[in-house]
């Protein structure tokens, strides 16, 4: 209206991060779609994402069968699919975001399926390799998603995961200097109210017939110290060792496809 000035514009500016995305609550999904140009990016968001797929493929066994399938739970931009080239498995990944299915089609996945971790849209005992990486440290329902790992799985199948373990020691690194590296961590992406306690996760697994064997997973400290200084190359992520930050998890379900007949 005439004579009227127009009012001052004093609301704060956005929280964005160092990518430009908006800086949002603490292990919120949208996260993974605001970053979706990042999955391939060398020096992106989720360059120790890449390194620690490549540890994690190492812990698949070869195909047992013709036509094995893999689930790749929470398969993101489709960081597994590059390591899994030539060993033969139908590579199928389920994946909360919108944006995965593209970006994880485009890299070599053979089909995506948006679906949650606690509620797989998949039937009992229907996947020879269930991989659950970097995902139960996301979940809000950590059981229910274990115990769907395991029900989809076949009898003498193997799974597969590493995660975070609920320590002060993986906080302060996961989380209070993680999310201060590029590449390492985006900002607000853990919750450590959520990591994992590995007792927890043994006595789940055990229970839906999966015995799990842990060992302790960190980054090669020679190898990252050359990354961070020259922001190349990739850095191996070494096996063994304690358990208290970030480890991996595998085991094979008991039981037999066999059905007995009733008495």
């Amino acid at each position: 209206m005439g004579g009227m000035a127009d009012a001052p514009n004093t609301a704060a500016p956005e929280a964005r991060t160092k990518t430009g995305a908006p800086l949002r609550p603490r292990n919120h999904p949208a996260q993974y779609d605001d970053l979706a140009d990042q999955w391939w990016k060398p020096r992106g968001a989720f360059a120790m994402l890449h390194w620690i797929a490549a540890a994690r493929a190492r812990l698949v066994p070869p195909p047992s069968r013709g036509e094995a399938v893999l689930l790749d739970v929470a398969c993101g931009g489709g960081l597994l699919a590059p390591h899994l080239d030539g060993l033969g498995y139908v590579h199928i990944g389920v994946d909360l975001s919108p944006t995965a299915a593209t970006v994880a089609h485009a890299h070599g996945v053979d089909a995506v399926v948006r679906g949650d971790a606690c509620r797989l849209p998949f039937a009992d005992a229907s996947v020879d390799v269930v991989v659950a990486g970097e995902i139960l440290e996301h979940v809000p329902d950590r059981p229910l998603a274990v115990a769907e790992c395991c029900r989809v799985l076949r009898p003498g199948g193997t799974l597969v995961l590493d995660t975070v373990a609920d320590t002060w020691l993986a906080r302060l690194l996961v989380v209070t200097v993680a999310e201060r590296i590029p590449g390492a961590a985006p900002r607000h992406i853990h919750d450590p109210a959520l990591f994992v306690d590995r007792r927890a996760l043994l006595v789940e697994c055990a229970s839906h017939g999966v015995r799990l064997r842990l060992n302790g997973l960190r980054p090669s400290l020679v190898q990252l110290l050359g990354w961070l200084a020259r922001r190349r190359g990739e850095v191996d992520m070494v096996p063994g060792g304690p358990t208290t930050v970030l480890f991996q998890g595998v085991g094979v379900k008991v039981g037999s496809m066999r059905r007995t007949a009733a008495p």
